[in-house]
């Protein structure tokens, strides 16, 4: 038996402050925080009111001993440390040695193609359940689509071969990390020019598979199905990859023709169009928002909110909806909550998924769904 359930690694930044602090909110047992000082441990423990006797344990991003010894001692980890690619490799790979759970919010494609080449057959071979993304990006959306596709079998037979994702509405913004792993990716694109090819590639996180043609996303269009303009979004391209690694992984349960993209509603006429068109010039690596280990206070956090919008078009013409909402800001208190209980998900099903590096949506699908609606404030609807 391990010593801990579940360990957060990165307890002192400000994400990872807000994943223990709802550990705390949940009263869990046998959990433990990770971080580099031992001292900011203590504080941040202490603050969020945890017990005095959680365990703290001291690793360092780049001490593979230490990172062996963490993922050894636990039978998952949730990290907060990123970007990922300049700090998350050798803890993905304790896990997978080890066959420990690994949760993260990474949102940065070439290095999750990466790890997953790198490590998919020691995951498979360990029973470890690699799970990225498990935060805004990308749950939501890939839950969102497999919601609307369950109706579309429910009530068709078959899957929607056009899927479109729209932001109807969002309160709240990223987290610093958020744009800190942006800059990270360019970074790394600027020294190996491969690295735009799979930033631009729908399929990158689908290996020896590649579909159809996908609409880019990437300027101010006309969206005819819901008579409004709409923008380009942010969060677009890491989102579809992940529906389609979904998609992959499901054995295309989607179809191997399937289309997806998703863009920011803009508004209605001329209004709409030059909203439109502002969105599209927005650069997120310009102006002043939070810096990593920076973030919004607790009452704006809970003011927070989004809405999402998933339309299925079927071949014979017909719509089918389905809705996802959030009850929180989306880069942090919805995030917190939603990686927390995707690692608890992920742990009730231990002896029902086998190892691999996953989506969440592809291992733990509805049961995740139903823990979202119950405990993390995320509603889902569809018809």
């Amino acid at each position: 038996m391990r010593d801990h359930d579940l360990i957060v690694y990165g307890a002192t930044g400000f994400t990872g402050r807000l994943v223990a602090e709802y550990c705390v909110e949940r009263k869990l047992e046998r959990w433990a925080m990770a971080g580099r000082s031992r001292a900011r441990l203590e504080a941040v423990r202490d603050a969020i009111g945890a017990p005095a006797d959680t365990p703290l344990i001291v690793a360092e991003a780049d001490d593979p001993a230490a990172l062996a010894a963490l993922a050894a001692s636990t039978r998952a980890v949730i990290t907060t440390v990123g970007p990922y690619q300049l700090h998350g490799a050798l803890l993905v790979a304790a896990c997978a040695a080890a066959g420990t759970g690994y949760l993260d919010l990474c949102g940065e494609p070439a290095w999750m193609r990466q790890m997953i080449d790198a490590h998919q057959a020691a995951a498979q071979a360990s029973g470890a359940r690699i799970l990225f993304s498990c935060g805004f990006d990308s749950i939501p959306f890939d839950l969102g689509v497999l919601t609307l596709q369950e109706c579309a079998l429910a009530q068709h037979g078959r899957p929607a071969p056009r899927v479109k994702g729209r932001v109807r509405a969002m309160q709240g913004g990223f987290s610093g990390g958020t744009a800190a792993s942006l800059k990270a990716t360019l970074a790394a694109a600027a020294r190996d020019p491969s690295i735009l090819g799979l930033l631009a590639n729908p399929f990158a996180l689908t290996p020896g598979f590649s579909g159809p043609h996908q609409p880019t996303g990437l300027f101010p269009e006309f969206d005819a199905t819901l008579n409004t303009w709409v923008a380009p979004f942010i969060m677009a391209a890491i989102n579809t990859k992940n529906v389609h690694r979904t998609n992959f992984l499901l054995g295309h349960r989607y179809g191997t023709d399937f289309v997806y993209d998703e863009m920011v509603v803009a508004g209605l006429g001329e209004m709409g169009k030059a909203a439109a068109e502002a969105i599209a010039k927005l650069n997120p690596l310009l102006g002043k928002g939070p810096q990593p280990g920076e973030g919004p206070s607790k009452a704006e956090r809970d003011a927070g909110h989004y809405d999402l919008l998933f339309v299925g078009l079927m071949p014979d013409g017909t719509r089918l909806d389905a809705v996802v909402t959030g009850d929180r800001d989306p880069g942090y208190g919805s995030t917190s909550r939603m990686i927390v209980e995707t690692a608890l998900c992920l742990l009730d099903r231990e002896g029902e998924t086998v190892g691999g590096v996953w989506t969440p949506a592809a291992l733990l699908g509805t049961a995740l769904r139903d823990r979202l609606q119950a405990r993390a404030g995320l509603g889902f609807t569809a018809g």
